[in-house]
């Protein structure tokens, strides 16, 4: 039962005012002696022209009670409501534990395309720590809008496209002592990378003129993969292709897997009909050589379609990107989850689309988040200043290994849990909080696995799973006497089961997986909580019976909401 939506029908019946907006209104109660759910009678104020404790104290004579509440009081300018609780809790039990791995899931987006971009790392670069936001947040809204019955379309838009390749060959020639790049890494390749800037930056500080051959070079071999030139193409090709191979093992590791791997290098066939378009439309003009389209009107510098060389930058290539995505994905919304220091890139180019007669614009989303930052410094490929995400990932994985041999020695398969427990904790430190927020990268804070953390989360299911295993508990829902949960920590309990599938529906309307995040702490917590305070295995079988299935619930919802922010849920730690 939809509790919110029965009491807010109940509301509009009396007021006339619509039901959807009267149960965004909705309450719960910071403390449970004050009711389950309290409306706010002081957002009827305006409309019915009347003090909020007179709304109150008349809806509470007029109302009519729905199924499962029993009671409701006016208390100065709130209608407070009082749950069946006995009808509540076999409500709460009943569906989740028949709908079990799919509690919380929905058929809203049935039929309907979401794109989501994000990760989107650089060929021939690291794929280091501050690519984790980016990376979890996006493919736990993939996994969120699945959930709600969304087709999905996970896109890694590579940066595999620009004079840093040119540069990367350059650097490749003079000092990758031919070494095949088959035979190198990632890592090797970006020192060369690194080598380069140094040797142009001498060559810039000894020239009179400031001037580099080496950059010279570079933006003459990346001319060269624009032209096709076969040894170019090769050699950007290959780097490409081993770049691949090693970020797939980082990938695995965080549960992460594409749909497409369509880079910027897929668009460059598609660019010269959109620059036509914005030309021969006149939504674009030439000024001092650049083609541009001019957004003073909209309090935003002009975007560059074309520089004054003729060569594309980012903006032409994602005008050229979300066209191929209307046209091949018809997505209902698609979704680019990149760093708020990129606001100004979209709202320049959302805002061309829109000039050029897209009306889908609407549909496209910046699901911008904080920046990751050392706490010894900025993050700099050019200075080889990086944190690799694969070492983060497999330091949390040792530690937690350490842990676990140290604290469950006798645990089976214990470098299962500490891979499952261990990228967790990565993962989740994104995650719990508001995707706005910058973080520091600190490896303490990051490897700390007290508090409201990953580790605790799956501790508690793996404690959910002891319990039923011990039990030997196979009892179906039906077989529930509900009325022996009444208890505050078993009530409790069910009511943060009961948030689970509003809160995804709320994640997704958002687009901020930390909401998922806490909900799933709050299961935890409300479970450990009951778990210490009722004896789960009691003599009365009727009472055991109603414990078990009500530690099944929660081990159920704690799973569901684990998976969809990409984490294991273990059943032994």
């Amino acid at each position: 039962m939809d509790y919110r939506m029965e009491i807010a029908a109940r509301v509009a019946e009396l007021t006339g005012l619509d039901a959807n907006e009267l149960q965004s209104y909705i309450e719960i109660p910071p403390n449970p002696e004050m009711g389950d759910y309290a409306f706010p009678c002081f957002r009827l104020a305006k409309s019915l022209r009347k003090a909020p404790p007179a709304i109150a104290a008349e809806l509470s004579e007029k109302l009519t009670m729905p199924a499962g509440i029993e009671r409701a009081e006016a208390k100065g300018g709130y209608l407070n409501f009082f749950a069946d609780k006995a009808g509540f809790a076999k409500g709460v039990l009943s569906r989740v534990l028949s709908e079990g791995e799919r509690y919380g899931a929905s058929d809203m987006g049935a039929g309907k395309n979401v794109c989501v971009e994000f990760s989107s790392i650089n060929i021939a670069k690291p794929f280091h720590i501050g690519h984790l936001p980016s990376t979890a947040i996006g493919n736990s809204l993939n996994r969120i809008y699945q959930f709600l019955g969304y087709n999905t379309i996970a896109i890694n838009h590579l940066g595999d496209w620009g004079t840093q390749f040119g540069k990367m060959i350059v650097a490749y020639k003079n000092w990758g002592e031919g070494k095949p790049i088959e035979e190198s890494n990632v890592r090797e390749l970006v020192k060369l990378y690194v080598r380069f800037h140094e040797e142009a930056e001498k060559e810039e500080a000894e020239s009179p003129d400031k001037h580099s051959k080496l950059v010279d070079e570079a933006r003459d071999w990346f001319r060269r993969i624009e032209q096709g030139d076969e040894e170019a193409v090769s050699l950007w090709q290959r780097m490409k292709d081993l770049t691949l191979k090693e970020v797939s093992a980082v990938y695995d590791l965080l549960g992460v897997e594409f749909d497409s791997y369509a880079g910027e290098s897929f668009y460059e066939d598609k660019m010269p009909a959109v620059i036509d378009e914005l030309r021969n439309s006149g939504v674009a003009k030439i000024d001092k050589g650049a083609l541009i389209v001019d957004l003073s009107d909209y309090d935003m510098p002009p975007c560059i379609i074309l520089k004054s060389d003729g060569s594309t930058i980012y903006a032409t290539r994602d005008i050229a990107a979300a066209i191929y995505r209307k046209e091949t994905y018809d997505f209902e919304k698609s979704l680019y989850v990149v760093a708020y220091q990129q606001n100004l890139h979209f709202k320049q180019f959302f805002k061309v689309l829109e000039l050029m007669g897209r009306d889908w614009v609407k549909d496209m989303e910046h699901v911008n988040f904080g920046m990751v930052s050392m706490e010894e410094g900025t993050l700099s490929t050019r200075h080889g200043n990086v944190v690799y995400l694969e070492d983060v990932l497999n330091a949390s994985i040792e530690k937690t290994l350490e842990i676990i041999k140290e604290k469950s020695p006798d645990l089976e398969n214990k470098e299962a849990a500490a891979r499952a427990v261990g990228v967790g904790a990565i993962i989740w430190g994104v995650l719990y909080n508001n995707r706005i927020k910058d973080t520091s990268f600190s490896w303490g804070k990051v490897l700390n696995f007290d508090g409201e953390t990953g580790p605790y989360a799956q501790y508690t299911h793996a404690r959910c799973c002891s319990v039923l295993r011990k039990a030997g508990y196979t009892a179906p829902a039906e077989t529930i006497d509900a009325s022996v949960l009444t208890d505050s920590a078993a009530t409790a309990l069910l009511k943060a089961i009961a948030a689970f599938p509003e809160t995804i529906v709320a994640a997704a309307e958002k687009n901020e997986p930390y909401l998922i995040a806490r909900n799933v702490i709050e299961v935890a917590g409300c479970f450990n909580k009951f778990y210490y305070e009722n004896r789960i295995m009691d003599d009365d079988m009727t009472v055991r019976n109603a414990r078990l299935a009500l530690t099944d619930a929660a081990r159920c919802t704690i799973k569901n909401g684990l998976r969809l922010l990409s984490l294991d849920a273990p059943e032994r730690m």
